[in-house]
């Protein structure tokens, strides 16, 4: 009979070696490229619990646009915000390669991004850096252009935090 898969701790298993290896100074990836409407972004992965597919939301009246709503993910509610419309974006699919990126426990925060589809790991150590009116790219040897995107930064903006409109 075989043994039973449990995609939680498979995924929590992949995370636990991607930072063991960041720790230890390994050359391999640290982040998770993702896209957000058309431009690409770069998140730590220590920064992040777990990628998923968009879980079924409620919604709550009267707040931003950017505010999906809350969903319920094996017991704990996460508010849940389309990352895209909160940088001035046009709001993300929500089907198909669309993704929510819980917020590590690090944080102690429930938030979810929405995200236009996950990329895959990158390792961006001899990418390109680049700085443009104060922000941050890296080129990568396909010349795209990426950004880093800062969860520690982002769950501290105020404008964030205020979720009704």
């Amino acid at each position: 009979m075989s043994k039973r898969f449990n995609l939680r701790e498979f995924q929590q298993s992949v995370l636990d070696r991607l930072q063991a290896q960041v720790a230890g100074g390994s050359d391999h990836a640290s982040t998770l490229g993702v896209q957000v409407g058309e431009k690409y972004w770069l998140v730590d992965m220590a920064d992040i619990s777990e990628v998923l597919p968009l879980p079924p939301l409620t919604q709550v009246p009267l707040t931003k646009p950017w505010y999906c709503g809350v969903a319920n993910v094996r017991g704990n509610l996460y508010s849940i915000a389309d990352i895209g419309v909160y940088m001035g974006g046009a709001p993300t699919p929500r089907e198909g390669q669309s993704r929510v990126l819980l917020a590590g426990q690090k944080f102690a925060f429930n938030a979810g991004l929405l995200v236009t589809r996950v990329l895959g790991l990158r390792n961006a150590k001899d990418w390109v850096r680049d700085e443009q009116d104060g922000e941050v790219h890296l080129l990568d040897a396909n010349g795209q252009v990426w950004r880093k995107l800062d969860l520690a930064e982002l769950l501290q903006q105020p404008e964030f935090l205020q979720i009704g409109a």
